[in-house]
């Protein structure tokens, strides 16, 4: 139940599942702690066909064509909307969480790297937060879109030296990160942690998210 008297953070997911989607257990530590501070959340995804589809259990590449909005429903018991229905002014803060998703469907990071480009929808919804000056936290490898939405933006995911230096091509400066610690760009109003970069479990996984998503309602 939405109250007028609550923070009220926006979730952008990638669909669902570490290795083409969103990282599950990401996704609902950050929901957890958004309510666990007395704050309300919408989730949304792009209506878009995701990159492709891996079985979590080999690993391998399988023929079934999966729509990153419909996918994202899974881990939010169906209460999400289209990004296209995200309004910008109706939000004090935005949250990103990880999972390969984010470099394969919300932008194609994972397959061109620097050379990467991000989602159109995505990019727009990302860069009005920005340009509002709102509160926003990304985690993971969500942090690598922000090149494309902030000038450089000060930012973690985590120790990984090639991801670190293609971020900082790209024009950001990367903090090496704990996994039970953020990093906090405070001009940008931007918190960042490794999550899943460096999480082997889901206790190391919470430590940093708990973090950051106390530290974006403070700044929201």
């Amino acid at each position: 139940m939405e109250r007028n008297d609550m923070k009220n953070i926006a979730v952008i997911l990638a669909g669902c599942g570490v290795f083409d989607g969103s990282e599950i257990n990401e996704v609902v530590l950050t929901l957890l702690h958004i309510e666990k501070n007395n704050a309300q959340y919408q989730c949304f995804a792009p209506d878009i066909e995701q990159y492709h589809t891996i079985n979590h259990i080999t690993g391998e590449e399988i023929a079934q064509p999966r729509n990153v909005l419909v996918e994202s429903a899974r881990i939010t018991r169906g209460n999400i909307k289209s990004l296209a229905e995200l309004d910008v002014t109706q939000f004090d803060a935005l949250i990103v969480p990880g999972g390969f998703g984010v470099a394969k469907n919300l932008s194609d990071f994972a397959i061109n790297g620097t050379n990467a480009k991000v989602n159109e929808a995505v990019l727009s919804a990302c860069k009005a937060f920005a340009d509002a000056k709102k509160a926003t936290g990304y985690m993971c490898i969500a942090p690598a879109l922000l090149p494309f939405i902030y000038h450089k933006p000060q930012l973690t995911i985590g120790n990984d030296s090639d991801t670190a230096e293609a971020l900082s091509t790209l024009g950001a400066e990367h903090v090496e990160c704990k996994v039970n610690d953020i990093v906090i760009d405070k001009s940008n109003k931007l918190v960042t942690t490794p999550a899943y970069m460096l999480a082997q479990s889901i206790m190391d996984a919470d430590a940093g998210i708990d973090k950051l998503v106390r530290n974006v309602l403070a700044m929201s």
